[in-house]
């Protein structure tokens, strides 16, 4: 006769609460990698919108430095520099409050396409694959449903010479966002 209260010895252990508990980490985990590449795809969306309101506003500020060349003057900003303070009039002008960052690279480090010696359009240096091929600001020239990366959208006037080339500026950098 047992004199203790043990209760008795278990034949088998089944071990489902265990088994409940590794399915239900998964799927959590599972869930939470989903979650984000769906964030990353948010924020890519995000920077290339500012990648485009940035860029037209260079573009612009090229085309306002241009309309207001006076007579025997470069009609073209020779460096970004030169948009952010025009100093061809008595009062220096700005055409661009600050030399914008490219959100997508996150510097100052703008490619210049140049023509004669002069700023005509720009673009980003970054290799990421764009998103977004409609509804896309005029001063992007065109092409751009066929772009393979982000430095493939050259922002420029709508009325740029056609002998415009590409040229990566160390005069990008001048200037930074303030």
């Amino acid at each position: 006769m047992q004199t203790g209260s043990l209760p008795p010895p278990r034949s088998r252990q089944r071990g489902y609460s265990y088994l409940l508990i590794l399915f239900t980490v998964a799927a959590l985990g599972f869930g939470i990698a989903q979650a984000g590449v769906v964030w990353q795809q948010a924020a890519l969306r995000a920077r290339e919108a500012e990648l485009l309101y940035r860029g037209a506003d260079i573009a612009r500020a090229i085309a306002r430095y241009r309309a207001a060349s006076p007579a025997g003057s470069p009609a073209w900003p020779q460096a970004l520099t030169d948009l952010v303070e025009d100093k061809r009039w008595p009062m220096p002008v700005r055409h661009l409050r600050r030399i914008w960052r490219d959100p997508l690279t996150g510097a100052a480090d703008w490619v210049l396409v140049r023509a004669g010696g002069g700023i005509v359009g720009v673009h980003s240096r970054s290799e990421t694959v764009p998103i977004r091929t409609h509804d896309l600001p005029p001063e992007l020239s065109t092409g751009v449903v066929e772009a393979r990366t982000h430095a493939d959208w050259v922002f420029r006037p709508a009325e740029t010479p056609a002998d415009a080339q590409t040229v990566p500026a160390a005069d990008a950098n001048e200037g930074g966002e303030r």
